[in-house]
């Protein structure tokens, strides 16, 4: 008996709900144009600034806030630029492109 009959036994009443996944990353307006990813440093230190998304500014918010969580780092949203704190050019990139955009990067 595995765990699935175990729980029917347990719960014969309940129904299982297909989970729908939520939030902006699944409503974001793909572009042409490749998102330009680069590295600067500013006052000694590293950053990494994604620009170029021609899409809401609202979507590009969200895009920002969900890298910021999956890098674990900080950074701003700026004059339609994200700037993240770090050299995170790689990871950055390979997020993108999993979601589907293109991703163009700029510099060393």
């Amino acid at each position: 008996m595995d765990l699935q009959d175990q729980l029917k036994n347990l719960f014969p009443d309940h129904v299982e709900e297909e989970v729908t996944p939520k939030g902006p990353t699944s409503e974001i307006w793909m572009q042409d144009a490749p998102i330009i990813c680069k590295y600067e440093k500013r006052k000694g230190k590293p950053i990494t600034i994604l620009e170029g998304y021609s899409g809401a500014v609202e979507d590009f918010k969200a895009l920002a806030k969900e890298l910021k969580q999956k890098l674990s780092v900080g950074g701003s949203f700026k004059d339609d630029k994200i700037i993240i704190q770090g050299d995170y050019r790689d990871k950055i990139m390979k997020i993108l492109t999993s979601k589907g955009f293109n991703v163009k990067r700029v510099g060393g």
